[in-house]
């Protein structure tokens, strides 16, 4: 195996939005970063591409409602330093039957973390969104300010983009095979499919749906990730009602809770088309996938959208899908810890992010920055995140309301 003459402060595997963004975080303290991706760069096959992810603060888990907002003033400064947008900001509205463990939680929490916000009983949020969306007499709507779109491919790239600015060298189509401890100078050597090794001082690995296999293979430790299928699907708006549907008009980003939960976006992406996707998938192996809608998940948005549009949606199929994948927890909540064994805390593992994790891509990268080049961080607590919360409890987290991604329609 050829070994690089170069060494590394820092190796980032993974370029999805989490590696990414952690490359240049890096790279802008000064620290001399590799990134190294294993298909092409932008490539469509895992958790980072598409044209569009949801920024709410409305979690039942209080811990991620300031994690966005501080995500969030990251996004506009990585915005204002690169010279375009990702993130287009629109208004949140959740919603659901008024007994929801879930959506309950969310308005408490709200409550809690000072986050503006008004609940809407049936005829309110109708009024709201001036016949746009209607929702049952025992449901409640919650609408609150800090919501929006943000455009993943785009954002990937601005990420990568910033990441070489401030210095930091990038190589695609590059897997890596295998992690070792360099026994003669110390450090990690991080070896490729492609017979080269690089030194590194510390590494942080967050390749999406692969953390388990790739973590397994080099350690033997088996991360409880779970890598999971799941299709957006895009629905067309009625003739001459497009418009109302849109960002500009004040249309919002949305959650629906229950069984399923579905969510969406304003039509931004596709002129006249609304995301609407059903928040769950299959498991799966990320190197066999189907790359297809089940049919009872088509059904049950089919059965959501006409009770909630007035008829201004077209629920006959969806006129775009596009395949995505998860990489689930059994408590959705994510993993950011150092390895530990052999490894000590030289190497970072970050995944898991379970379907909600994008909004955060920012933060999530300052903060494995922090841990590899101070040895900890102030901006999260992550107490909830750690890979010991497994030990002896195999759910992870307790929490006291239902799980939000399901496999119930696959």
């Amino acid at each position: 195996m050829a070994d690089s003459s170069e060494q590394f402060d820092v190796i980032v595997i993974g370029a999805g939005i989490m590696g990414s963004a952690t490359a240049y975080q890096a790279a802008k303290r000064g620290k001399k970063v590799l990134i190294l991706e294993k298909f092409d760069f932008l490539h469509h096959l895992g958790s980072s591409h598409g044209e569009s992810r949801t920024l709410r603060t409305t979690y039942p888990e209080e811990y991620y409602s300031s994690m966005v907002i501080k995500a969030a003033q990251l996004w506009e400064e990585a915005e204002a330093e690169i010279g375009f947008k990702v993130y287009f900001k629109a208004k949140q509205f959740d919603m659901g039957p008024d007994d929801d463990k879930s959506l309950l939680s969310v308005i408490d929490n709200c409550g809690r973390n000072g986050i503006s916000h008004r609940v809407l009983d049936a005829r309110q949020v109708f009024d709201e969104f001036t016949g746009r969306i209607e929702v049952p007499e025992n449901w409640v709507g919650l609408v609150t300010e800090m919501g929006g779109v943000i455009k993943p491919t785009k954002a990937v790239y601005m990420f990568q983009a910033l990441a070489f600015k401030n210095g930091c060298r990038l190589k695609d189509n590059c897997e890596v095979v295998d992690i070792r401890r360099d026994t003669v100078r110390g450090g990690i050597l991080v070896c490729t499919a492609r017979g080269e090794s690089f030194w590194c001082k510390k590494c942080v690995v967050t390749v999406g749906a692969w953390m388990q296999k790739l973590i397994k293979q080099v350690s033997g430790v088996v991360l409880p990730i779970q890598p999971l299928e799941t299709c957006v699907c895009y629905w067309k708006v009625k003739d001459d009602h497009a418009t109302k549907f849109t960002i500009e008009s004040g249309f919002p980003t949305f959650a629906s809770y229950g069984v399923p939960y579905i969510y969406g976006t304003p039509s931004l992406e596709f002129p006249g088309l609304l995301k609407i996707p059903v928040h769950g998938g299959r498991n799966c192996d990320p190197d066999d996938r189907t790359w297809t809608v089940a049919p009872s998940a088509l059904e049950a948005l089919r059965e959501w959208i006409d009770g909630r549009f007035g008829g201004l949606v077209d629920s006959t199929r969806p006129v775009s899908t596009q395949s995505c994948l998860y990489s689930m927890t059994p408590d959705e909540d994510f993993v950011i810890d150092f390895l530990g064994g052999e490894f000590g805390n030289d190497i970072v593992v970050a995944g898991g992010f379970s379907g909600h994790g994008f909004k955060m891509g920012p933060l999530v990268g300052k903060v494995l920055a922090d841990l590899v080049i101070d040895g900890e961080t102030k901006d999260v607590e992550l107490n909830h995140f750690k890979l010991g919360r497994f030990e002896g409890n195999p759910k992870g987290n307790l929490k006291e309301f239902e799980d939000q991604v399901n496999a119930l329609f696959y």
